[in-house]
């Protein structure tokens, strides 16, 4: 591989490996709309950099001719364009990431993709770039989704923006084309405050204004797009903010050594500095910096380092050590941007697990307090989240954690949401500010508590969950379950879904939205008559894996007892009295769980009740059994 030449290259290989080792790096993405030649940018950028390997050129050149788009030429994109699907469509479909350098800086560049389809790969290649390649096709202008881009761009804290012009030899490289696509493009970025703009004339196939000024633009005096990519600066507001450390990993080697190791997100930290551990608040002193090799008199954000503290406090992973004189928040509930990223749409108030920093815990999403047309800027009412789509929600956590606002701080002010279930990361979110509403209403202390009912009661409080579908035998069994314990001289109470319908759950109709809130009203109900001593069964349909955890824990897991009604479809709807089954099929009611919604069955219920093997007195006896066990 040729690398681009130094007189050090010649005269003194260590001083130039040296120099080349401690460069500068810059990440950056190249977007735009579809075929506004993104991977061909790249390709070229490679290309003339000279970091394209003998056997890899030689395959281009094969590939130019087979599925290129040049003809004999090279096609340039096909050194990024790597999956099948991208070259037989000419398009770019996932984020592909390359590494090349110049003589004055290293680069990382993700090329993103350009169908809508695929924003949410756009959003995941933006997510760590300090600037953004906007490319836009002459012949074309400013498109939809060129703004949705510089949406998204905005959006992600990415305040450096080089809008290429491409394929201005299309248009005979006419300056009066360039100039009024650049001033529709700063008339839009204005809007959703993008400031800090380049505009670049340039044929990335031609290779016009790419690494050389072009002769074909004589009236632009501005820099190459190389030129500039290796002089842009990135304000150094991380290293000169606050300090900040999620504490990824608590560095116990042996009893004499106890640190605190992550990546610094923020700021800078010296032996001697005063930091808050948060959430707790406690506070503690530096000792040490330490790396692999030796301490430092100072570390600055970027670098990974093991943290020592005068003090033998509580540290774990997940907690940040912040600047004490000033600190990061800490809150549950928040206003955030959530960019949804998954096919299965947003379930409003449905448990899922948010990532922020190195914690992950659980947490929920509201309903949108609006949805953004990134096309338009609109703000639209909305009821959920659909693939690719933006919108402004509460998010609640199940525990206070440290975080700085999104502007401030992408690692401490972003998160992702993780499908409980399948352990997919279905959104990405930027928080804006706390809530400070649970602040205002404190936890009033009560003196007389779970356990002191429950002695009084002389009973362990519990929640028997039944779940099942539709038929399956639940309320029959809930009925014989609390007639048992109630001869047993116990204390009990009996929430079965059909009454709470028409009582405390009235309101809510049979969208997942709305089971995942009859679940979460009745889990709530089930926990406080649990704090009141009671033995408590549920009669509740259920039909979500994730919404039963969310149950379980509500009321806790010592004192859920899960059990699955199991019972075939084909003798629910043989035993329907009320002609459900029957009017479902007739399609008079939509979303009825065992017909046209699904069910998911309990993995590993705490009790497994198969409905054809036993009579409703036996099994009965079983839920009396594991409640009083």
């Amino acid at each position: 591989m040729a690398h681009a030449q130094n007189d050090l290259l010649a005269t003194d290989i260590e001083a130039y490996l040296d120099q080349h080792e401690h460069k500068s790096l810059l990440r950056f993405i190249t977007c735009g709309s579809v075929d506004d030649g993104k991977s061909t940018l790249i390709g070229r950028l490679l290309y003339d950099s000279k970091l394209v390997f003998e056997d890899h050129l030689a395959a281009l050149e094969s590939d130019s001719k087979k599925v290129g788009t040049q003809g004999d030429a090279l096609d340039f994109a096909l050194l990024v364009d790597g999956l099948a699907a991208e070259r037989e469509q000419g398009i770019t479909i996932d984020v592909a990431y390359r590494f090349f350098s110049t003589e004055r800086r290293k680069f990382i560049v993700a090329d993103t993709p350009g169908h809508e389809q695929y924003t949410r790969n756009m959003v995941t290649g933006a997510s760590t770039a300090e600037v953004a390649v906007i490319l836009i096709d002459a012949r074309k202008g400013v498109l939809t989704q060129t703004r949705r881009h510089s949406f998204l761009v905005s959006l992600l804290g990415i305040r450096h923006v080089v809008l290429a012009i491409n394929k201005l030899d299309l248009v005979d490289y006419s300056q009066d084309v360039f100039d009024r696509i650049e001033a529709d493009y700063r008339h839009f970025a204005d809007t959703i405050g993008l400031h800090d703009i380049v505009c670049i004339p340039m044929s990335a196939l031609r290779g016009d204004n790419i690494t050389e000024p072009s002769p074909n633009t004589p009236w632009y005096t501005g820099p190459t797009i190389i030129e500039h990519l290796e002089t842009v600066e990135i304000a150094d507001d991380l290293h000169e903010g606050p300090f900040r450390l999620p504490v990824q990993w608590v560095n116990r080697p042996d009893l004499d050594f106890r640190g605190f190791s992550g990546q610094i997100a923020g700021g800078a930290v010296r032996p001697g500095d005063r930091v808050r551990v948060l959430p707790s608040g406690t506070e503690s002193t530096v000792e040490r910096v330490v790396t692999f090799d030796g301490d430092l008199d100072e570390a600055i954000a970027g670098q990974s380092v093991t943290i020592t503290l005068a003090d033998e406090i509580d540290v774990s992973r997940g907690d940040v050590l912040a600047a004490a004189e000033n600190p990061c928040g800490v809150s549950d509930l928040f206003e955030a941007d959530v960019v949804w990223m998954s096919d299965q749409p947003l379930v409003p108030g449905r448990p899922y697990l948010i990532k922020i920093g190195t914690r992950t815990i659980g947490g929920s999403i509201a309903h949108p307090k609006f949805r953004v047309d990134v096309n338009t800027l609109e703000h639209l009412a909305a009821k959920t989240l659909e693939l690719n789509e933006i919108g402004v929600c509460t998010v609640t956590l199940d525990r206070p954690v440290p975080f700085d606002p999104y502007r401030d701080n992408r690692d401490t002010g972003g998160f992702i949401v993780i499908d409980r279930m399948t352990n997919t990361t279905v959104a990405a979110g930027m928080l804006h500010f706390a809530l400070r509403r649970a602040d205002n209403v404190p936890w009033q202390e009560i003196e007389v508590n779970r356990e002191a009912r429950s002695v009084l009661k002389g009973q362990q409080p519990k929640v028997a969950w039944l779940t099942g579908i539709p038929g399956a035998g639940k309320s029959t069994i809930a009925n014989l379950v609390e007639q048992k314990l109630h001869a047993l001289g116990r204390h009990t109470y009996l929430l079965d879904g059909d009454n709470l319908r028409h009582t405390l759950n009235r309101d809510l109709g049979f969208e997942d939205a709305d089971r995942v809130e009859n679940v979460r009203r009745t889990a709530e109900v089930a926990a406080l008559m649990a704090d009141a001593g009671l033995l408590v069964i549920v009669a509740l349909v259920s039909p979500f894996e994730a919404d039963r955890e969310m149950a379980r824990e509500h009321v806790g897991v010592d004192q859920f007892v899960e059990v699955f009604v199991d019972t075939p479809v084909e003798d629910a709807e043989a035993h329907d009295r009320k002609g459900l089954y029957a009017k479902a099929r007739r399609g008079e009611i939509p979303n009825f769980t065992g017909v046209n919604a699904p069910y998911e069955p309990p993995a590993h219920p705490d009790l497994h009740l198969r409905t054809r093997d036993l009579t409703p007195e036996e099994a009965a006896d079983l839920v009396v059994a594991r409640i009083l066990a």
